[in-house]
């Protein structure tokens, strides 16, 4: 994801310095797309206005920041953008430590696959003070189509990680009914396309992950499955941490940590499929 993302910066004009934990990688983007290649953290960091993260997680990112030695280089009023999918409250716990450096943060998580993230399509979802925000939007719209400020830090965060479970849990509900609908009898696409129109509202599993990718057996949206697995967990320890109930998220993010254990971590998304196809004896 961070790849292409970088890539549009440039694009879009702005003066990109990459590092990657493999030399090799940031190097290769170079060749290909310009900019320059930072030999360790604290040169990335170095008098830069803004350093952008695509990374795993919250602990990955304080690392990188705290640990690693990335905002020791950076300037005084200097902004961390975070746009991968994090705890919303390792996030505020990372905000508070690089403010008492004299640093900044935005979480700005994002929807969409590494295709939006190739054409700059990718929607955004902000969380921070309204000024700095507004300060970070001309890099954010070099990276995608819609910026949705959610509110303070930590927002965009926790709208990211409700909005994937909604995904996740819309996606499930259609590959069961279309394996239990397979079973009885009828054809996986007729099926597929006749739910888009029945359903109330878009369904953007169907339309995106089911009729592309599984019932062409392309798998390749680009998003691992563990990650959206992640995402789920995140959404429902938030529920936890709120005291909100939470039965049906508890529920998927089971079936998901279950298809991760089964299927496997590293594969797409939409292999959860074989989940159900297993299950129930039928291939889509």
């Amino acid at each position: 994801m961070g790849n292409p993302m970088a890539a549009n910066l440039l694009k879009g004009g702005f003066d990109v310095t990459v590092f990657d934990a493999r030399a090799e990688t940031a190097a290769a983007f170079v060749a290909q797309h310009g900019g320059r290649a930072a030999a360790s953290l604290a040169e990335l960091a170095a008098g830069r206005d803004a350093i952008v993260t695509m990374l795993p997680d919250d602990k990955v990112v304080r690392r990188v920041l705290l640990d690693g030695g990335a905002a020791a280089g950076m300037k005084p009023g200097a902004v961390l953008v975070d746009m991968g999918t994090c705890d919303p409250t390792g996030t505020r716990s990372t905000a508070e430590a690089l403010q008492k450096l004299g640093l900044q943060m935005v979480d700005a998580p994002v929807m969409g696959g590494v295709v939006f993230a190739k054409d700059a399509t990718l929607d955004i979802m902000a969380g921070g003070d309204a000024a700095l925000v507004e300060r970070v939007t001309p890099l954010l719209k070099a990276m995608g189509r819609s910026l949705v400020h959610c509110g303070a830090i930590g927002a965009g965060h926790a709208m990211k990680a409700l909005a994937n479970y909604v995904n996740a849990c819309a996606l499930i509900n259609a590959i069961e009914a279309l394996t239990i609908g397979k079973k009885f009898g009828l054809d996986a696409k007729m099926m597929a396309e006749a739910l888009v129109p029945m359903c109330a509202g878009r369904n953007h599993p169907i339309e995106k992950k089911v009729i592309p990718q599984i019932l062409t057996h392309k798998y390749a949206t680009g998003m691992a499955l563990s990650f959206i697995a992640k995402d789920v967990k995140i959404a429902v320890d938030m529920a936890h941490a709120l005291e909100a109930a939470v039965p049906l998220g508890e529920k998927v993010s089971e079936l998901w940590d279950a298809a991760v254990a089964q299927v496997g971590a590293k594969v797409d998304q939409t292999e959860i499929v074989r989940y159900w196809e297993e299950a129930t004896g039928v291939k889509l």
